[in-house]
């Protein structure tokens, strides 16, 4: 993704997943938004983007953050919320084990609470150790935690998975949880 690609995909970020009302936009309840509209609005926001180029960041973004609806008339972020949205995903079984990337200073109150969502709307795993390891590492020294997604599904935890592949929940307890070696 080249540097302008990635400056958008920010803001883009910023405005479906945190702030739609820092450039007067809505969202829907399920966090969608009009494409022209959010375009006008960044745009009277000093950031202009094309539609095209605004489709160049969605098929390019590496962690496919953001969707298009059917009709490619609505854009929305696929998950990490700090807003109150239903993204209406169905839960479905997860895979035996899972992983999340964290900072080792954040471990000790994990170890003790479990992961919690925090400001998100879920907790956020992965079936893949390099992309949580690659997350982690924004926040500080990486460490990979080992999720028993089975035994946290058999116990009547709900899952939901993205259509990028990232797997949600609500909370992982401490008796689910073990630093990955």
């Amino acid at each position: 993704m080249k540097d302008s690609e990635r400056q958008m995909s920010k803001r883009l970020s910023y405005v479906l997943r945190h702030a739609p009302e820092s450039i007067g936009l809505s969202l829907d309840s399920a966090g969608w938004a009009d494409v022209e509209i959010l375009l006008s609005l960044l745009a009277k926001h000093r950031t202009h983007i094309s539609r095209a180029e605004l489709d160049s960041v969605v098929a390019n973004n590496s962690k496919q953050r953001f969707e298009f609806s059917d009709d490619r008339s609505r854009i929305r972020a696929r998950q990490g919320h700090s807003i109150p949205i239903e993204l209406e995903y169905e839960a479905v079984a997860p895979p035996d084990v899972l992983f999340h990337g964290t900072a080792d200073r954040f471990l000790e109150s994990i170890l003790a609470e479990g992961l919690r969502k925090q400001g998100r709307h879920h907790v956020h795993m992965s079936t893949d150790k390099a992309t949580m390891l690659e997350v982690a590492r924004r926040h500080g020294k990486a460490v990979l935690l080992e999720i028993d997604s089975a035994g946290m599904h058999d116990s009547g935890f709900e899952f939901f998975l993205t259509a990028n592949n990232v797997w949600l929940t609500d909370h992982v307890p401490t008796e689910f949880l073990k630093v990955s070696e």
